[in-house]
């Protein structure tokens, strides 16, 4: 059965934020609030987790999963960000965006799309995934929690408990949670191309 945290949204408990990064450490899997809706997450190194959120959701090996990252230092280590994009990704960022880049050598290649070689990446504003960022010291390996059969993502805490208590180790819950999935922007190309249309205003790309 999956633990089940209250966190406060605004002040993040640092006793229960460790936790949570002790789980995380350990290989487990959460259900975690950000900016917009919850996502799944897990430790980069974590193979088995990767796989646990392919079938929760019920995805193939093509889908493009995300790295959540604390600020634009760490984004820019894992995918390569050309002029281009930099002041554009920079000026949208914390927020509801997730940009596709091709990704580092340094980025296991079992996180790529496996053509593209590509791999999603994004600040969120939600000072609880921030606070847990910080604490974990590393990206967190994220897929928007939009289960088969659905088109938006979870945003109540005691559903997922309810519905993911043996697919899932944590669900955390933090507060009101917003509906609407990130929008995500291609730029692998060198230009950047809305394929997703979400949260965040795909017009100032």
């Amino acid at each position: 059965m999956a633990r089940y945290l209250d966190v406060h949204p605004d002040n993040p408990q640092p006793r229960t934020l460790q936790q949570i990064v002790a789980a995380l450490q350990d290989d487990a899997l959460i259900a975690y609030p950000t900016d917009s809706g919850y996502a799944l997450g897990c430790r980069i190194g974590n193979r088995e987790g990767r796989d646990r959120i392919l079938r929760i959701r019920g995805l193939d090996d093509k889908h493009h999963f995300t790295l959540m990252c604390r600020d634009f230092s760490q984004l820019g280590q894992l995918v390569h960000v050309d002029n281009s994009a930099f002041r554009a990704i920079r000026s949208a960022t914390p927020g509801p965006y997730t940009f596709i880049l091709t990704a580092m050598p340094e980025v296991p290649k079992r996180l790529l799309h496996p053509k593209k070689k590509t791999v999603g990446v994004r600040i969120p504003d939600n000072t609880f995934v921030q606070a847990l960022l910080e604490e974990l010291g590393e990206p967190l390996l994220s897929s928007t929690l939009i289960l088969p059969g659905e088109t938006e993502p979870r945003t109540m805490g005691w559903e997922i408990k309810e519905d993911l208590d043996h697919e899932v180790d944590i669900v955390v819950e933090a507060g009101e949670v917003k509906p609407e999935p990130t929008t995500v922007v291609d730029w692998s190309e060198g230009y950047p191309e809305v394929i997703r249309r979400g949260a965040g205003d795909p017009d100032r790309f």
